[in-house]
């Protein structure tokens, strides 16, 4: 079960209501920056993470100002669309509420409607631009790297590391592909979900992947098997290159 940190007790509890039902998720932010996206971005593996464990969810974005900005940014991340806050109504009848919001917002973000807190570090950017001369998907690998609750250092250093990650599990997954599948061992499988169940321990999955594709007893097609599931909570397209030359 997906366990968060609320960072209005700094305890950790369940993100799923102990009755199954509707989660509403809201992403807070104030304006469209590095850090914002970065908050979107956590607001999509929370209901990606939610919605692979079985739990429906309700996704609304809250912002003030700069939505198209915002919304196309988040568009090219990969970051699936959130309702608009300003025309949510009344409640849908959800069982728990989590707001993610960014953890340098100030105090008053403690001080809103009751509900989880989910709070994301900042973003340390070389540009102010969010997506100038970058490739958007290395941006969110870029991104999902540290730990959310960590600042992000973007430079170029940072992208082009991303960047050159992508193309070798791309390259990889392709080349796997072309062998019989083969299931996930249930080890990894169980790696995997206590990872992403942990607070959202994205790097947890990150260093497994890593672990899976030098792993000598594993079948081509067990690691194809494993990161076609990973990247349903990662959004990084790690499938793209299907088919094409190797």
């Amino acid at each position: 079960m997906l366990r968060i940190t609320d960072a209005r007790t700094g305890a950790s509890v369940d993100a799923t209501p102990a009755r199954r039902g509707l989660t509403r998720v809201e992403a807070h932010v104030s304006g469209f920056d590095t850090g914002a996206l970065r908050v979107l971005l956590v607001t999509d593996l929370l209901v990606r993470a939610l919605e692979l464990g079985g739990t429906p969810v309700w996704a609304v974005l809250r912002t003030g100002h700069e939505q198209p900005e915002l919304r196309a940014g988040a568009a090219a991340l990969g970051i699936r669309p959130l309702e608009d806050g300003r025309e949510v109504g009344r409640s849908l009848g959800e069982k728990q509420v989590i707001h993610v919001v960014a953890a340098d917002a100030g105090p008053e973000a403690d001080q809103g409607p009751e509900g989880v807190r989910l709070a994301v570090a900042p973003v340390h950017a070389a540009s102010p631009a969010p997506l100038a001369g970058a490739d958007p998907v290395a941006l969110r690998l870029a991104l999902l790297t540290p730990r959310r609750d960590r600042p992000v250092r973007l430079d170029t250093e940072a992208l082009t590391e991303a960047h050159d990650t992508l193309a070798r599990w791309r390259h990889a997954v392709a080349g796997w592909a072309r062998h019989p599948s083969r299931p996930i061992p249930d080890h990894v499988r169980t790696e995997l979900r206590a990872a992403w169940e942990d607070d959202l321990d994205v790097p947890g999955v990150l260093r497994l992947l890593a672990r899976v594709a030098e792993e000598p007893e594993l079948p081509d097609g067990a690691r194809f098997e494993t990161y076609a599931y990973a990247d349903r909570l990662l959004g990084l397209d790690l499938v793209r290159d299907l088919g094409h030359p190797l």
